[in-house]
């Protein structure tokens, strides 16, 4: 028993030491790709990318679980943030992630108190042309993938695992049900869910 005691102070302490160090680590990363941010709390390091000219702000009370410590689902990876030349990814205040990918070619929109569950995906392009043609060659295949923007509003929770494609919004207060595929705009006030997500109630 005294062994036992032993070990979870010692993770405590360990735990505490390495909250501090992630808090640093986050602040470096943050200011080297020009984020714009506020206060935040970090369960380890996210992976951050920002090209020259692309746009990256994060609001108030933003909350990041990075790994599997934090939030202990089955996601293991990081949450990362991609922003390309150009395009403008905004993080509202009161935000809570875990685990999560956002990848911004255009633009992506995260309102106020939207909570995002592990290993969720949230990408603003298809990456590569539709037509096999234009894939064929790097330089035409991304001169013709398609951008469009997303946007999260208010309120919203979307389950873990979940997938929002491009040219989405979510409508206010509105739940994504876990390992959900976001091909359309859902309304407020709605839960949605499945692959393709559908309509499943009104809340």
């Amino acid at each position: 028993m005294k062994t036992h005691l032993i070990y979870k102070a010692l993770y405590r302490l360990l735990a505490i030491l390495k909250r501090q160090f992630d808090t640093l680590r986050c602040h470096v990363t943050f200011w080297g790709n020009n984020v714009s941010y506020k206060n935040f709390h970090s369960n380890g390091v996210p992976l951050i990318s920002v090209a020259r000219g692309g746009f990256c702000k994060m609001g108030e009370n933003f909350t990041m679980i990075n790994g599997a410590h934090g939030n202990p689902i089955g996601c293991f990876q990081p949450c990362t943030f991609f922003v390309d030349k150009g395009a403008k990814l905004t993080i509202g205040d009161h935000v809570g992630i875990s685990q999560t990918a956002i990848i911004c070619h255009n633009n992506i929109f995260i309102g106020n108190n939207v909570k995002i569950g592990g290993g969720v995906c949230i990408y603003d392009t298809d990456f590569h042309a539709l037509d096999y043609r234009y894939r064929a060659i790097q330089s035409t295949d991304f001169a013709h993938k398609v951008n469009k923007p997303v946007t999260v509003e208010m309120n919203v929770f979307i389950g873990a695992h979940s997938l929002i494609l491009k040219g989405v919004t979510i409508g206010e207060n509105s739940i994504v049900g876990a390992g959900s595929v976001v091909t359309k705009s859902i309304p407020a006030n709605q839960i949605w869910a499945g692959n393709p997500a559908k309509f499943i109630r009104n809340l």
